[in-house]
């Protein structure tokens, strides 16, 4: 055979150079990716002896052809190996799902009133940015947990100088209002300072700094604001008991691998500054007959060397397992650092027992993913991939509005996770003082109301959040979001075709501007139409319920006054609330317990008098 022939020559004519070789099939489709000190040995051992791993054999069955590329040294190799399977994701190679960019706390330079907010991108701005964070959820929690301690605006710079009052943070007191000049710019650079050292771990300087100033207002009676600074002590207290226990010291991450069922899990825990800032997880594919080292030998390059380009190295990195090309990778990363960097796989006292407890959680998250609960899982990673979002969907909220001509207009909010429905979450907005049927401001109202909540009491928030509606709808909730500061969570409307078939729904982004449609058969589209179809039935649950209450209640209900006991006795003596409602003022006195004044409010209110 040729193509067999052609096989058989490039391997006695392959060099013994390090480099780089590609295996492909008949058609010229990419099958493997490997790295090699010497090309030649490295291939023809693929060809030699009957290999003992069935996936290696049914591989090697399909390669008709085998290209590589020399370099200078098993490091160039190592990185160009990595990019290749980043780049291709060819079949039998271990493939990391993370080309996304990690979020940071940027704090904006050169202002009077500096604003912190959630970052994502390069970092080529003026100012200071702290993380990386592992998720937006992580980065969210602390950049929440700053503007609850030192109340720094998160606001951007067009909303910040267009203000004439205050918005809803400076009213769930998340913000001093520096926009309309309600906070000193001394006072505010020093909250900036504070805000900096926590986000830098250095908590005992600032309540060392927080300690004088409350003395100082204690002793001139000023005991609002020392207050204040007492319940900001205690606040960072309590932070610290909760993220600094055992905490190993300086910058590090931790990485372990645990395997089951030939998946593989591997767990990235972020520590800064002796800060465990979280961790995130990732579920490497092609990994069924590898073992944990080599799991981790092919991922570590692929995160490290050809990830998100605004992702630091640490100083040092713990393994669960040692991996062969650790020499070589750690000669890289230094290169590439600028300093050196260490990976170590043998642990003593509280690195062993944090290496424990991130092999805990890798156990736990491939347990997660391989029971029967987590049917929703596989169509939440869809979503995520369908919809071009940076950060997994875990949790979803959709709003829908129901009514009857403007009658009794309830919104409801469905919350989904990756077990389905959480009911429990569930909740239901009777929509009031809006026009009858502005479905606008009913779904904005019901919006705001959720959020305002959820912030001020530091619940949940979700990844992604769906409005049932096009663009107006979006329209109307997008400027309660950016007042909310929530912004930077993923929204979109799930508006209805022109023939409102299912299968036809448009995505409305949140800039009302650009839609996108998913093909009928995607298991994405599928969970939206779910999830939005449990929201329609949740808002017209309510709405009939609500109806109902609204006309079987009397009348003389709403009448200051009017208790059970007297609303009984006007039906009793008329006979029915139709001939109370014919009935004049001294008509009405004669009931037993209506007085004359009494009389003339239910005899004004049952005729729509003032």
């Amino acid at each position: 055979m040729p193509a067999q022939e052609d096989l058989k020559h490039a391997l006695e004519t392959m060099t013994h150079y390090p480099g780089v070789y590609r295996m492909l099939d008949a058609a010229g489709t990419l099958l493997y990716v490997g790295k090699a000190k010497d090309l030649k040995k490295r291939v023809a051992s693929y060809f030699g002896k009957r290999s003992d791993s069935p996936k290696t054999r049914a591989m090697v069955k399909q390669v008709c052809a085998v290209e590589v590329t020399v370099t200078r040294t098993e490091a160039e190799a190592l990185l160009l190996e990595s990019n290749l399977i980043k780049q291709h994701k060819p079949r039998y190679n271990v493939v990391l799902r993370d080309d996304k960019s990690y979020p940071y706390l940027y704090l904006s330079g050169d202002r009077e009133f500096p604003r912190l907010s959630f970052y994502r991108g390069a970092k080529s701005g003026a100012g200071q940015y702290f993380g990386p964070y592992p998720s937006a959820k992580s980065a969210r929690c602390t950049l929440n947990l700053t503007q609850k301690l030192f109340k720094i605006r998160q606001c951007d710079d067009n909303f910040f100088k267009h203000r004439s009052r205050p918005c809803l943070q400076y009213q769930i007191k998340r913000c001093t209002a520096p926009c309309v000049g309600l906070v000193d710019a001394a006072v505010y650079q020093q909250d900036v300072k504070h805000s900096v050292m926590f986000l830098e771990g250095r908590n005992e300087d600032v309540i060392e700094e927080l300690t004088v100033p409350m003395q100082q207002a204690a002793d001139r009676l000023d005991y609002e604001r020392a207050a204040q600074y007492r319940d900001q002590i205690s606040s960072l207290r309590k932070i610290q008991e909760s993220q600094y226990v055992s905490a190993p010291k300086g910058e590090l991450d931790l990485v372990a691998c645990a395997m089951a069922g030939g998946q593989a899990c591997v767990q990235v825990f972020f520590i800064r500054g002796g800060l465990n800032l979280g961790n995130k997880v990732f579920f490497p594919s092609h990994t069924g007959e590898l073992t944990q080292a080599q799991v981790l030998n092919a991922f570590l390059p692929q995160y490290y060397l050809t990830g998100s380009r605004n992702r630091q190295t640490p100083a040092e990195v713990l393994l669960s397992h040692n991996v062969a090309d650790a020499q070589t990778l750690t000669a890289l990363l230094s290169e590439r650092k600028g300093k050196a960097v260490r990976l170590k796989h043998k642990h003593r006292s509280e690195r062993k027992q944090w290496m424990a407890m991130a092999l805990n959680n890798a156990a736990i998250a491939l347990q997660s993913r391989l029971s029967a609960k987590d049917k929703y899982l596989t169509r939440f990673e869809n979503l995520q991939d369908a919809l071009r979002l940076n950060e997994p969907v875990m949790r979803v909220e959709c709003f829908d509005v129901s009514h009857t001509g403007g009658e009794a207009t309830v919104a409801s909010c469905v919350v989904f996770n990756e077990e389905g429905a959480v009911k429990a979450d569930y909740r239901k907005f009777n929509i009031k003082d809006v026009p009858a049927g502005d479905d606008y401001a009913a779904i904005a109202q019901a919006f705001s109301r959720r959020y305002s909540r959820v912030r001020k009491t530091e619940g949940k928030l979700p990844d992604l959040i769906l409005i049932d509606g096009g663009k107006g709808q979006v329209g109307a909730v997008r400027s309660v979001a950016e007042e909310l500061q929530i912004d930077e969570v993923a929204l979109f409307g799930v508006a209805k075709g022109r023939s409102r078939k299912p299968g036809l729904e448009r995505l409305v982004f949140s800039d009302g501007k650009n839609e996108m449609s998913l093909p009928a058969d995607s298991s994405a589209l599928h969970l939206i139409q779910e999830i939005r179809d449990e929201a329609h039935r949740f808002a017209i649950t309510g709405h009939r319920q609500q109806r109902s209450r609204k006309r079987t209640q009397s009348a003389l209900e709403d009448i200051a006054g009017v208790g059970a006991k007297r609303r009984r006795e006007l039906i009793r003596y008329f006979g029915g609330l139709q001939a109370v409602s014919r009935a004049g003022v001294e008509e009405l006195a004669r009931t037993p317990g209506i007085s004359n004044n009494l009389a003339e409010k239910i005899y004004a209110s049952l005729h729509g008098d003032e």
